[in-house]
């Protein structure tokens, strides 16, 4: 778990903070759904205002939103540098291939 972030200096509404902050319990080598995010971060309902907000992080992979995949078990999106490489690359580096 990543607990020394100032989720007070990142811009972003709390919506977004909520997520960000749920997305930072997600263990190294391991993964999780939208649908699993949008309940970890408080808002079940939410699923496709999460995807968004794990697409607005400002600090990937310091907010490890590469852990998050499509319900489907597909690799997702990945709006760091790099793109959807790069995300492949951080999973493989915690020994997760999709």
């Amino acid at each position: 778990m990543i607990s020394n972030i100032d989720f007070d200096t990142l811009p972003g509404t709390p919506f977004q903070h909520d997520v960000w902050r749920a997305l930072c319990t997600v263990p190294h080598g391991t993964t999780v759904t939208y649908q699993q995010l949008a309940k970890m971060a408080g808002h079940p309902s939410a699923v496709r205002a999460v995807a968004n907000a794990v697409g607005k992080n400002p600090i990937p992979p310091i907010i490890p939103c590469h852990r998050v995949i499509r319900s489907n078990g597909r690799i997702g999106g990945y709006s760091g540098p790099g793109g959807i490489a790069q995300k492949r690359a951080l999973l493989h580096t915690e020994g997760i291939d999709i």
